[in-house]
């Protein structure tokens, strides 16, 4: 990596929050941005933008919550949970337009949204709010969080689902596809079979077969949809 760190960003509403960014030492061409789960910006994921970075990405994670926790450390103190009734979807979506134009203004080119739980519901929603994103990655997302996002038009997405999980079902991941296939959205599904949600962010060493398979998913997807990746 050539170097990475926490810093803030502001938005166009006022808000400032929390982000972490890992740039690479031999850039691929193409940015990342992770969307954490409810925990925000968790050292986890300041781990996983580095991953990413290594792999050749200009990486940057958003945390949720400027607006009613302020910008500190998210450890394993924070309880996200106390927070999330206060998060609204165009929270996100202003903050997630500021972290985009952030990593363009460091290195343009295609930028792809990956996110976790949450942040999974919340990256498949960005790839139809206008960002510009070339596709839009997420593993076990809450369907309701794309709300009335779900039938406009986006980037393609690209869906990595646990067989084995009891937050969301799979009738309404199937609800879900079912709307996406009436509109015409391009996706791509996975199903990691008995995985349980949260398999990669939380469960990463019982499941590294499962984990090994999504990450170079996700290579493959960028590969197709904004050039080849890193390995």
């Amino acid at each position: 990596m050539a170097e990475h760190g926490p810093l803030e960003i502001g938005t166009v509403d006022g808000n400032r929050f929390r982000a972490y960014r890992a740039a690479p030492a031999v850039p691929n061409g193409r940015n990342v941005l992770l969307l954490p789960d409810v925990r925000g910006l968790h050292p986890f994921y300041a781990s996983l933008a580095r991953r990413f970075a290594e792999a050749g990405f200009h990486t940057l994670v958003m945390d949720y919550y400027g607006r009613s926790a302020g910008t500190g450390d998210r450890d394993d103190s924070f309880d996200g949970y106390a927070h999330l009734a206060l998060l609204q979807p165009l929270h996100v979506e202003t903050d997630a337009a500021a972290a985009a134009a952030a990593i363009r203004a460091w290195h343009p080119g295609p930028l792809f949204s990956v996110g976790f739980c949450l942040g999974g519901g919340y990256s498949w929603r960005l790839g139809a709010a206008g960002l510009g994103l070339a596709g839009a990655i997420g593993f076990y997302g809450p369907p309701r969080i794309l709300g009335d996002r779900a039938a406009e038009p986006s980037a393609p997405l690209l869906m990595l689902l646990a067989g084995a999980d009891v937050v969301t079902t799979p009738e309404e991941y199937a609800t879900l596809t079912a709307a996406f296939d009436r509109t015409g959205k391009e996706y791509e599904e996975h199903v990691y079979d008995g995985a349980p949600h949260s398999f990669f962010d939380d469960s990463y060493d019982r499941w590294q077969e499962a984990c090994a398979d999504a990450w170079h998913r996700i290579l493959g997807f960028i590969a197709g949809h904004g050039g080849e990746a890193a390995a």
